[in-house]
């Protein structure tokens, strides 16, 4: 196209949006009724714009309260622990006197910044590492269940082994005072879990609680992981039981990263066998 074809498009193009403008003026201004017209649809054209640039402001006012709302529950439970272990040294007891207590434990909030869920060896990448105290061998967890183990920690990150990975297992308890077996992923679905070795003797209702035994150097006790489904009775001697888990690995950001203090007491009395 040559320069001067061009100059003139540009100059129709010019004309035609000067006409445009003039012609909304007065229509704007030629009545009553066409002002009402042209405020209504200047006025919708407004309310989308705020709607929509509110929305985004709400998301991100939201995600900063979940953060917040995350570090708020790390503090509550760190306190709780604490206070726990002080009633239980003092010889108090505590509400729930029955109900084994987690002492020893350190927590430390932290944030997901990548993680594997579609893979057969899912991982973690945290953002706390040994410049926060991380150790390796600490546990993952959240108020919905026990998500991971930290492999290998760097200075600033951790590695950490899902809950959906072959390789891992749960000590897990059927409800608060019933049988103990390891609990691990069914290989298959976002929730889906299995508890095996309960010996079939042992009465339950598809709806119970599964919850972390106790019997780990890793975990705490009592976190509840998910609720029991159908069984299936392996060699005529044990229970294999489906578990549908609390906690949704897709949506899974904020995690507290747990210390057992003794564990390497534990593992020393071990050693001497």
């Amino acid at each position: 196209m040559r320069k001067g074809n061009i100059i003139r498009h540009v100059i129709t193009a010019a004309i035609f949006i000067a006409l445009e403008i003039a012609a909304l003026a007065m229509l704007s201004n030629s009545g009553t009724l066409q002002q009402m017209w042209f405020a209504r649809g200047s006025h919708g054209f407004k309310g989308a714009v705020w709607g929509t640039t509110q929305k985004v402001r709400d998301y991100f006012h939201l995600r900063k309260e979940n953060d917040s709302l995350a570090l708020e529950n790390h503090h509550l439970r760190a306190r709780l622990a604490l206070m726990e272990e002080t009633l239980q040294e003092s010889g108090l007891q505590t509400p729930d006197a029955g109900m084994k207590r987690s002492r020893g434990f350190t927590y430390i909030p932290a944030n997901i910044v990548k993680i594997s869920n579609n893979t057969q060896h899912n991982y973690m990448i945290i953002g706390k590492g040994a410049e926060d105290g991380v150790v390796q061998g600490a546990g993952v967890i959240t108020g919905k269940g026990a998500v991971g183990i930290v492999d290998a920690v760097s200075e600033h990150y951790s590695y950490a082994r899902s809950f959906k990975n072959h390789e891992m297992s749960i000590s897990a308890r059927l409800g608060r005072s019933g049988a103990v077996g390891p609990l691990s992923w069914d290989g298959r679905s976002s929730s889906g879990a299995i508890l095996t070795e309960i010996p079939h003797h042992v009465e339950f209702q598809p709806g119970d609680t599964v919850y972390t035994s106790g019997y780990s150097s890793i975990f705490p006790a009592d976190i509840p992981l998910g609720t029991a489904g159908d069984a299936t009775i392996v060699n005529g001697a044990t229970y294999e039981i489906k578990i549908r888990l609390f906690e949704d690995f897709g949506a899974l950001r904020h995690v507290t990263i747990v210390e057992n203090l003794g564990s390497e007491e534990m593992k020393a009395l071990e050693a001497l066998k």
